[in-house]
């Protein structure tokens, strides 16, 4: 480890270490209880998310049990109409929003170096595995999805691998979203990418890979037998599943692709008592709980099982391609040619 690494990674564990031994003022007990006396959290929070609308309603009522002095407040979009509104907001020098909760790490780890962000390290970050842990405290990951294979049940024999998808196979039968407009197919993109260069997407669309979008049109192609084999988050695999599909999930032997959904403190809110106590509900184990089951997602707290009867988060970090700042690198320096790259392949 480097020299400012290694300083920055005892920085943060001497700050954790204090948070762990003594409760400061904005932050609730690891109980996740709110603080009672005088000063506790109270007023408004906007939170800007992309999470899914039926996982917010079940942090509803743990939220106002455990913060009944605030209300909170959301505004609920996919991943790019949450980044179009905040940066709208940024440019007007009008920012609503006490918090993002995104789906973009890429997002999240811009804004941060940007100094959008109010640093805080939740006592609840002593908790999660180092790689989906900020070293500055500018965010914390509160939920961890991954990019998977399906195929449907009856198909010809799955793709093992997502370089199967270009080995001529499973031409004109695959689905895959588009990172133009989807956030988690740009972040899988990043990953093939880096693995496996440009070349990768030219040989998507020269063995007819369909791009769909978002997960959703993935899922729904695979499901009418439009496509035989997908790309698709696990937790739309396991919501499908859990309501009938005939969908069966494959775990790629060149690795899935996780992805960390961070949660950040807007540094201009005007609440930040309050916001830090919601962050700290969010990291709780009730809050990382209802990310499991009603989300179909991975918990940051390793004590967690994963969702429908998969392992936990260190489990799943073990069997999924590496989430590694260089990797982070990538998509940020070069997401506009990665992009560009997938474009100029599907336009021939």
């Amino acid at each position: 480890m480097s020299l400012p690494l290694l300083a920055r990674a005892l920085g943060l564990a001497v700050a954790l270490a204090v948070l762990a031994a003594c409760r400061i003022e904005s932050a609730a007990p690891a109980s996740g209880v709110a603080n009672k006396h005088e000063g506790a959290p109270s007023g408004e929070v906007w939170v800007y998310t992309s999470m899914y609308q039926h996982v917010l309603d079940a942090m509803e009522p743990l939220l106002k049990e455990k913060l009944p002095g605030v209300t909170v407040r959301w505004y609920q979009a996919g991943s790019e109409k949450v980044a179009s509104r905040l940066e709208a907001e940024r440019a007007a020098g009008a920012v609503r929003a006490d918090l993002l909760s995104a789906s973009d790490p890429f997002l999240v780890e811009r804004l941060a170096r940007e100094g959008a962000f109010l640093p805080y390290a939740s006592v609840h970050v002593l908790r999660a595995p180092r790689a989906l842990v900020d070293l500055d405290a500018r965010y914390a990951s509160i939920r961890v999805s991954t990019m998977v294979l399906v195929h449907r049940e009856g198909s010809p024999p799955p793709p093992t691998s997502f370089a199967a998808l270009v080995d001529g196979s499973w031409k004109g039968r695959v689905a895959i979203g588009d990172p133009l407009t989807s956030g988690t197919a740009f972040t899988w993109a990043v990953f093939c990418h880096s693995r496996y260069g440009e070349a990768y997407f030219t040989g998507l669309r020269e063995h007819g890979a369909l791009v769909a979008g978002g997960n959703a049109a993935v899922l729904q192609k695979v499901e009418s037998g439009e496509a035989d084999a997908g790309v698709l988050l696990l937790e739309n695999a396991l919501a499908a599943r859990a309501r009938g599909s005939r969908l069966h999930i494959v775990w790629p032997t060149d690795g899935a692709v996780t992805i960390p959904g961070p949660v950040a403190i807007l540094a201009g809110t005007p609440n930040p008592v309050a916001a830090r106590a919601v962050v700290d509900v969010m990291l709780s184990a009730e809050g990382q709980r209802l990310i499991v089951e009603k989300g179909d997602m991975h918990a940051v707290d390793p004590r967690l099982p994963g969702p429908r009867e998969e392992p936990g988060v260190d489990a799943l970090l073990r069997r999924t391609q590496p989430w590694t700042p260089p990797l982070l690198e990538q998509g940020l320096s070069r997401g506009s040619a990665i992009k560009e790259a997938f474009s100029r392949a599907f336009a021939r």
